[in-house]
């Protein structure tokens, strides 16, 4: 099973920028999709950025033009490059990794702990 640790979470002041970094271990044949994910209080999870196997992207509208997410595969790493911070940003950010356990395994699934970012006005 890959075992996902965020990190890179903060506060931060609005306009300001964070990277969070979501590595992964254990023991697996390959990763293919990784997504960022987020939740604000009282509101449901939502993708904010994904990247394949192959490094295409894709953003959440909100997030478009701020957020970059890139991986580094010999690091076993994907991370989310946030610029020009707002308040409702503010959000524990979860990252959630597709992977195969060996070549002939189905995908599977797995979430990290999640990193806390707080922006203040």
């Amino acid at each position: 099973q890959v075992q996902l640790v965020e990190s890179g979470g903060n506060l931060v002041q609005a306009g300001g920028s964070l990277r969070l970094s979501c590595a992964a271990s254990g023991r697996f044949f390959s990763i293919n999709n990784v997504g960022w994910y987020r939740q604000a209080p009282g509101k449901q999870r939502e993708l904010a950025a994904v990247i394949t196997s192959g490094g295409s992207t894709n953003y959440a509208d909100s997030v478009k033009g701020r957020f970059t997410i890139s991986r580094d595969n010999a690091k076993n790493t994907v991370y989310l490059q946030m610029n020009s911070l707002k308040p409702e940003d503010t959000a524990v950010y979860y990252c959630l990794a597709e992977y195969k356990r060996t070549i002939v395994t189905p995908m599977a699934r797995s979430w990290g702990q999640g990193t806390q970012v707080t922006v203040s006005s």
